[in-house]
């Protein structure tokens, strides 16, 4: 491992990486952004990132929290941007550690075009989007040949706080099977109304996974009709994903972590589920 850390790039005095630190789970992380938290003298972090990733940064590094959380009071982009630049002027080995991937839904672009116009050198270093490791640990793929060819990515809310205007929503609903929704915990009424105006059926399946990869990690699983209705009484937290189609039924036979704690799993999932519409 040594070997392998020595021929890594190094985070140099006064330049930025700026990294995605997974979903939560420390073991998520790359060997790249282990690398950088390693060096940095400077770590800007946002709201998802796991205490248990910031105890791996050297002892004398300087922590400055800059998160975001909907209906709390947060960072503003412009001050995060202008942070690190102040930081790298100052010479400083910088890290910008964001939850999940920092180019989906996470205004690594912003950042670092901000970096650019300061002349501030950089890195992106990506990292596993919650959409994809956190659906992996509740054990929901993403794509699977016998529910999807598609998959759609989308956020849950815009710079303001409501479901975008900007998503056409019947033409997601018509081209990809499979929806996952990022930050719609707080949308997730009018998202589902959206849905089943664009066709989506009320009993199409829905897992809202909260608090991904982590040990407070909760899956519920409801359907489109009943989605937010039932994440009000199970009194599920943020932050959470919303999947949306048939692969949920596939959580039956891939619910690794269930199993691991003594579930039973099923073999057959969608032939189960052919076999009860048939009956």
């Amino acid at each position: 491992m040594d070997r392998l850390y020595r021929k890594l790039p190094k985070l140099e005095p006064g330049s930025v990486w700026l990294a995605g630190a997974g979903p939560g789970d420390p073991g998520l992380m790359s060997v790249l952004a282990l690398h950088g938290l390693r060096q940095a003298e400077a770590i800007v972090y946002d709201a998802l990132v796991d205490r248990r990733i910031l105890d791996l940064a050297r002892p004398d590094v300087l922590l400055e929290y800059a998160g975001k959380r909907g209906g709390k009071p947060s960072a503003k982009q412009r001050d995060i941007s202008l942070r690190l630049i102040e930081l790298a002027r100052e010479g400083h080995r910088v890290l910008r550690l964001k939850g999940g991937d920092p180019f989906v839904f996470g205004r690594g672009g912003e950042e670092a075009l901000a970096l650019v116009a300061a002349g501030i050198p950089f890195r992106i270093i990506p990292g596993i989007s919650a959409g994809i490791g956190g659906l992996a640990y509740a054990g929901i793929p993403v794509t699977h040949r016998d529910v999807n060819s598609a998959v759609a990515f989308i956020t849950g809310h815009d710079s303001s706080g409501v479901v975008p205007d900007s998503v056409d929503w019947l033409s997601l609903s018509r081209g990809a099977p499979v929806l996952v929704i990022y930050m719609a915990l707080k949308n997730i009424e009018p998202i589902a109304e959206r849905l089943l105006a664009a066709g989506r059926g009320r009993d199409e399946p829905v897992a809202v996974v909260s608090k991904a990869t982590t040990a407070d990690q909760r899956v519920l699983e409801t359907t489109l009709g009943r989605a937010a209705e039932e994440v009000a009484s199970h009194g599920i937290e943020p932050p959470a994903m919303v999947v949306v189609g048939d692969a949920v039924r596939l959580r039956a036979g891939l619910d690794w972590l269930g199993a691991l704690a003594g579930k039973r799993l099923v073999a057959d999932p969608l032939e189960q589920k052919s076999r009860s519409e048939s009956a």
